[in-house]
């Protein structure tokens, strides 16, 4: 898979924007690299992707450095670091997740060959489970499926959430739920809306918020209090790139209850993964726009 590049007229723009629903701030702009995803360290920097690798930004100003790793194939912008800050799990373009050091070395494949191509997006908060969506044979068209990977003993957990496509599973900060987005609650593809079931699999799925809209990617802050979700406009088919969303922040314990609703030209990239910071004051995003087109603050 070739990695995504900007279009002729188009820039990246990294935010952050205030848990309070204050400003979004502009921390870093390029027309050169296409950055997707990032994910807040506990060191204050950004971890993103773009040209098929991983990389560090200080939101507080500097260029983008690359995360040396080897023998780790181009990854896409399913990434997530693990709680103890030591190393990032990613998902690459062969299908595997990997485990990479972030002082840098060599990368682990810490999936198995199972048929499936394994979609990274949460970490359990002990470090020991991995939620992720699997694809069968690798056919874009096929359903995603919740699997849960026990690191210690390699088993692997399969959660029921229902027919539908899901994506984005991602833990809770007390471990007890893995919010994710399906459309298993009626109306088929072009339906997601955002969910919760119970992370060890006894419990039924939940719905966290009713929207007219297509939600994606429910993203919880590190105390709890917070959320952040991709909203594509009605009947939008999968997560694509470029098109008009809103980043919307809510109170995680209302999700209809909503802070902030900031309109991006974006989607895909734009917030795949969990980009909290670790004090949960902050979170980041990605805008894409074009020439004079919207701009990723609004």
């Amino acid at each position: 898979m070739t990695p995504r590049t900007l279009r002729d007229g188009q820039r990246c723009e990294v935010w952050t924007a205030p848990a309070d629903g204050g400003e979004p701030e502009l921390a870093f702009v390029t027309a050169q690299t296409l950055f997707e995803a990032p994910n807040w360290l506990a060191d204050g920097r950004l971890l993103l992707n773009g040209d098929g690798r991983l990389w560090f930004l200080a939101p507080d100003g500097g260029g983008p450095e690359p995360l040396p790793a080897t023998g780790l194939p181009p990854v896409n912008n399913d990434h997530v670091p693990a709680p103890d800050g030591t190393a990032a799990f990613c998902s690459a373009d062969d299908g595997h997740i990997y485990r990479v050091p972030l002082t840098g070395g060599a990368a682990e494949r810490v999936t198995h060959d199972d048929g499936a191509r394994h979609f990274l997006h949460g970490v359990s908060p002990d470090g020991g489970r991995l939620g992720y969506v699997e694809i069968h044979d690798g056919d874009g068209r096929r359903r995603g499926r919740l699997a849960v990977l026990d690191l210690a003993d390699g088993t692997v957990a399969r959660p029921d959430v229902g027919d539908g496509h899901c994506d984005g599973p991602e833990f809770t900060p007390d471990g007890a739920w893995i919010l994710l987005n399906t459309e298993s609650f009626g109306g088929g593809a072009g339906h997601a809306q955002l969910a919760r079931v119970p992370a060890h699999g006894h419990g039924s799925l939940e719905r966290l918020h009713e929207s007219g809209r297509v939600d994606w990617f429910p993203h919880i802050s590190p105390d709890g209090r917070h959320g952040a979700y991709v909203s594509f406009p009605s009947g939008t088919l999968g997560h694509p790139a470029d098109v008009p969303v809103h980043v919307v922040l809510v109170d995680s314990s209302d999700w209809a209850a909503e802070r902030r609703r900031i309109e991006v030209f974006g989607g895909q990239g734009t917030m795949n993964v969990n980009s909290w910071a670790p004090d949960s004051s902050r979170f980041a995003y990605v805008g894409y726009p074009i020439g004079d087109g919207l701009r990723s603050g609004a």
